[in-house]
């Protein structure tokens, strides 16, 4: 018997890999079908992007890792390990491109759905594992910093990573040195300041309170953990501090402490306590909708009984939690309060909770498929409904029937709908084929309802088919018709070599776009003061330009662009200039 015994133990861990083996390489093909192949086709058609992307091209181009200058004078906003990520990407093409500095992102957000996973299938069900994955994936926001060539994608799976970690090592109990959570965590400080320690420490920190340890304990097991994740951020910093002074140091200051005190010298995303409530709402579309209407089905009891009584209920029910799904509660509360605190609010702040909400989010539509079928039924027909009106609109934009009616409009939506026109490929087909053969699934399955689970995944299949088409053929359509890398394109043939002067009257804005595709060659007219040359500037802002120093330069317009740029929300125009010679 002790044979035995000691036999199925060695087993276990052999039988699990097994078991979790085809779920985990579904993910991988679901994730690499859903995302990587796609970030590549649209031109940056925001500021944000090619702002964090011109970094990585001024460390390839002045070899400066550390503290690389960048858009005519600037020091990145954040640490440098994204732009690291990127310009490493990128070396095998030899050039930063949308697709090489959209590529972090989407690895982190794989990364982080295929490691949250594994988490959850070892300490719960498989299916609630792999569905949550499935919905973190598909979720709006995540999907949105999936695509997105910014940092806070990056930022999100190496906290997500140090926590899963941290919950690892405690139930190990707390021996030893967690050194994957305290790598992640200096990765994460890496990529967006002291956040990426803070939050992972006090999540852990608070959920070893709840299991009874001392405050003592908890305090000298996590300090040395985070003093540890501070090492390599603090060389990178010291090393920073070498190049960049005290400008380097204000930059730090406003970035991690203004910003949370809500004392920034300029206004960043203010945004009332409520805000999360709302955007998180919005940030798991379509899937919120299927909670917000199952509200209605649930039945209510009026409260009976005392405020303590309530409490004492409350207390037993967290006390008697699964461990697991209790560290999932924790890390939703804590990162969501934490963030509710200062001014400055954005969706992609509170990113951390979404892979733990997606695990109660899993829980809650499984329950819902055997208790509540009805309200699947009709959150089903209304995601059916917009894929099949989506997929009628798009067919008939794209076949062109509906050109000569807008032709006519002197506004964007001609554009966009020529720009859609001209898009039609074969992946819109292929998508078009796979949502038509999904709905006629959902619609020949219902009455299997309640059976099993193949209702349910064709519902989460038929939303990924929907993003699939916009991602592979409607979206890159409409940003490339958006962005203004024409008019960058115009400007670089203009201007082929040598700087690119530029002003912008907002000390915090540039033109992000036009730089990028310039190769970091637009830099400011004020502070260089040149002889001659080019000068890019908005409409508005040349007026400025035009009233304190037309008696010293002589301008002539070169280029006009045919659009507001996505930068300065104007229109941008080159002027060919000369200083005048005193006679």
């Amino acid at each position: 018997a002790k044979a035995l015994y000691i036999n199925c133990h060695m087993r276990t861990p052999t039988l699990q890999y097994l078991y979790l083996q085809k779920p985990v390489t579904m993910m991988v093909v679901i994730c690499i079908i859903s995302v990587l192949p796609w970030i590549g086709l649209g031109d940056f058609s925001t500021k944000g992007e090619p702002r964090e992307a011109i970094v990585a091209v001024s460390m390839l181009q002045n070899d400066n890792w550390i503290l690389p200058i960048n858009n005519g004078g600037d020091i990145a906003y954040k640490p440098p390990f994204f732009h690291w990520c990127i310009a490493a990407l990128s070396l095998p093409a030899g050039e930063v491109t949308e697709f090489t500095s959209r590529l972090p992102s989407a690895l982190a957000a794989i990364i982080m759905a295929i490691a949250c996973f594994l988490f959850f299938a070892k300490r719960s069900r498989n299916d609630i594992a792999f569905l949550a994955s499935l919905l973190l994936l598909s979720g709006f926001e995540v999907h949105r910093a999936a695509m997105a060539s910014r940092v806070d994608m990056v930022l999100t799976c190496f906290i997500v990573l140090a926590m899963l970690q941290l919950y690892r090592w405690w139930e190990l109990g707390l021996k030893g040195i967690p050194i994957w959570a305290i790598l992640f965590m200096s990765i994460a400080t890496l990529t967006k300041g002291p956040v990426g320690i803070v939050l992972p420490c006090a999540v852990i920190g608070i959920f070893l309170l709840f299991q009874k340890v001392s405050v003592w304990k908890a305090f000298y097991k996590i300090i040395p953990i985070a003093l540890l994740s501070c090492i390599l951020p603090l060389l990178w910093y010291y090393a920073a501090y070498q190049q960049g002074g005290e400008a380097f140091l204000r930059l730090v200051m406003e970035e991690n402490v203004d910003r949370f005190l809500g004392k920034m010298s300029y206004g960043s995303h203010e945004q009332p306590i409520i805000y999360y409530v709302y955007i998180t709402l919005a940030g798991w579309l379509p899937w919120s909708l299927l909670v917000i209407m199952s509200l209605f089905t649930l039945k209510y009891k009026r409260p009976q009984g005392t405020v303590k009584l309530y409490w004492e209920r409350f207390k037993d029910y967290i006390t008697h939690m699964d461990k697991m799904r209790l560290f999932s509660l924790l890390s939703i509360v804590i990162i969501f309060v934490f963030y509710c605190i200062p001014k400055s609010k954005r969706s992609v702040y509170i990113l951390p909770i979404y892979p733990f909400i997606a695990y109660f989010l899993a829980e809650y539509m499984l329950f819902l498929l055997k208790q509540r079928p009805r309200i699947w039924r009709i959150f089903s027909i209304f995601i059916a409904f917009i894929g099949g009106f989506l997929l009628v609109v798009l067919t008939i934009v794209k076949s062109g029937i509906i050109d000569k009616y807008v032709m006519s409009s002197t506004s964007d939506i001609s554009h966009y709908v020529t720009a859609l026109s001209e898009s039609w490929d074969i992946i819109f087909i292929i998508t078009a084929i796979f949502i038509v053969f999904l709905i006629y699934d959902i619609y020949k399955s219902k009455r299997y309802l309640t059976y099993n689970n193949r209702y349910l995944y064709s519902v989460v299949a038929l939303f990924f088919g929907i993003q699939l088409m916009l991602d592979a053929s409607t979206l890159p359509a409409i940003l490339n018709a958006k962005s203004m890398k024409p008019f960058a394109d115009k400007v670089v043939s203009t201007v082929p070599n040598g700087e690119i002067y530029s002003y912008v009257e907002s000390s915090m804005m540039r033109f992000f776009i036009i730089n990028f595709y310039a190769q970091n060659r637009v830099i400011d007219f004020e502070k260089e003061m040149p002889k001659n040359g080019y000068l890019l500037v908005g409409e508005r802002d040349f007026n400025y330009i035009k009233e304190k120093y037309g008696e010293q330069y002589t301008f002539e317009q070169t280029l006009r662009s045919d659009r507001k740029g996505n930068d300065v929300k104007d229109y941008i125009l080159l002027f060919n200039f000369q200083q005048n010679t005193a006679e």
